[in-house]
């Protein structure tokens, strides 16, 4: 996994990029006191595990992928410890 920061609040993240489809994200802080998208829902009574992403970070995802700092799975620079290929 890439640590990406988001280009709005600062918040970072861990990424994997699978597919153009497929991405995984491993938040390293709670989620709604890290980003204020997830703030502001869960202050409207929405939980965190419900809401799909920030569009901002999603944003900051796809630039990383864009400008080659976060490899999908078949541009991977280095193998993944434990996975075969």
């Amino acid at each position: 996994m890439q640590p990406v920061q988001c280009a709005n609040c600062g918040n970072r993240v861990l990424v994997e990029k699978f597919s153009p489809s497929h991405t995984s994200v491993q938040w390293l802080d709670d989620a709604e006191s890290a980003c204020p998208e997830f703030a502001r829902r869960a202050a409207l009574g929405e939980h965190s595990k419900w809401i799909p992403t920030c569009p901002a970070l999603r944003d900051s995802i796809e630039r990383a992928v864009a400008d080659g700092e976060l490899p999908t799975d078949e541009h991977r620079r280095e193998p993944v410890p434990g996975r075969l290929g």
